[in-house]
C-alpha cells in the first residue's frame, strides 16, 4: 500500500494462515498475546511531552506560623522543531545546570584545576550533607559551591538566589585561602629543613616567552634589513651620488688653505 508497510500489524493473521495451510505444525505462545493487545494502528505519532523544571523553595505563607515547601514549576517555551528533530529525545534539565553555568562563567580557571572522577560504587553523592560545603572525601571545587547553593536555596526560609550564591562562595573563597595558606606554610617549612624546589610554572613559562622573543627579535632585525636592502638597490644611484657629495661648508674651508 504505497510508501507505508502493515506487515508488523498483521504478524498474527501471517502466523495463524501459515498453520492453516500447514507451514508451520504449531502455533506460537504469542497469538493469544497479540489477539488480546494488538498493535496500535495509528500511523502518526503524538508529539513527546516537554518536561517542566520544578524547583523546591522553603517560604513563609501568611496564615501559618512554620514556614512551607512550595515547588514552584517554570514553564519553558516551547521552541518549533524541523521535522527531522520533532521525535527526537527530550531535553532534560534540572536547576543545576543553571547554577553551575553561572558559577563557571564567574570562575573560568576553576575549570583547570584537576578533577577526580573516579567513585569506588558511584554512589558517593549519598554520604555528602551540605550543611556545609567541605565534605569528607571530596576535593573542595566548583560542584561543592553549587550544591551548596541549592542546598540553602531548598532549605532557608525566603531564599534569594543571589544570596545563596554569594553565601556559597564566602565560604568557597574562605577554605581557598586557607588552603593557600597551608601550601605556603608548608613549603616554607621544607625548606627551613634544606628541601629544594625547581621552578614553578610560572617562571618555566616566562622563561620559554623570553626565549621565543629573542628569538623573534633576531627574525626582526633580519627581515628590516632585507627590506633596507631591497630599497637600496631599487634607488641604487641616487643613495651613491649623496654619499660621495661634499658639503658646501667643507668646500669653503679648504679653498683659502689651498689659495694660501
Amino acid at each position: 500500500m504505497g510508501k507505508y508497510n502493515f506487515t508488523a500489524l498483521r504478524v498474527r493473521q501471517t502466523a495463524l494462515s501459515q498453520f492453516a495451510s500447514g507451514k508451520t505444525s504449531k502455533l506460537p505462545q504469542w497469538v493469544d498475546v497479540v489477539s488480546e493487545i494488538p498493535p496500535a494502528e495509528t500511523i502518526t505519532r503524538t508529539r513527546p511531552f516537554q518536561h517542566q523544571l520544578v524547583r523546591q523553595r522553603l517560604k513563609t505563607v501568611e496564615g501559618s506560623s512554620k514556614p512551607r515547601v512550595v515547588f514552584e514549576v517554570q514553564e519553558k517555551r516551547i521552541k518549533p522543531k524541523k521535522a527531522s528533530r520533532l521525535f527526537q529525545p527530550v531535553e532534560i534539565k534540572y536547576e543545576e545546570d543553571q547554577l553551575r553555568r553561572e558559577f563557571f562563567r564567574d570562575h573560568p580557571w576553576e575549570l583547570a584545576r584537576p578533577r577526580v572522577l573516579l567513585e569506588s560504587t558511584g554512589k558517593d553523592f549519598e554520604n555528602y550533607d551540605w550543611s556545609r560545603i567541605q565534605q569528607p572525601g571530596k576535593r573542595l571545587d566548583g560542584e561543592s559551591v553549587v550544591q551548596r547553593q541549592l542546598y540553602l536555596l531548598n532549605t532557608v526560609p525566603n531564599m534569594t538566589k543571589s544570596e545563596a550564591y554569594d553565601q556559597a562562595r564566602q565560604e568557597f573563597y574562605r577554605l581557598r585561602l586557607k588552603e593557600d595558606i597551608e601550601r605556603r606554610v608548608a613549603a616554607e617549612e621544607a625548606e627551613a629543613t634544606g628541601a629544594t624546589f625547581g621552578p614553578r610554572h610560572l617562571d618555566m613559562g616566562m622563561e620559554g616567552e623570553n626565549q621565543q622573543f629573542e628569538r623573534w627579535k633576531k627574525w626582526a632585525q633580519q627581515a628590516a634589513q632585507i627590506i633596507e636592502q631591497r630599497k637600496a638597490a631599487l634607488s641604487g644611484a641616487p643613495e651613491i651620488m649623496e654619499e660621495q657629495a661634499v658639503p658646501l661648508e667643507e668646500t669653503e674651508e679648504e679653498a683659502p688653505a689651498a689659495a694660501a
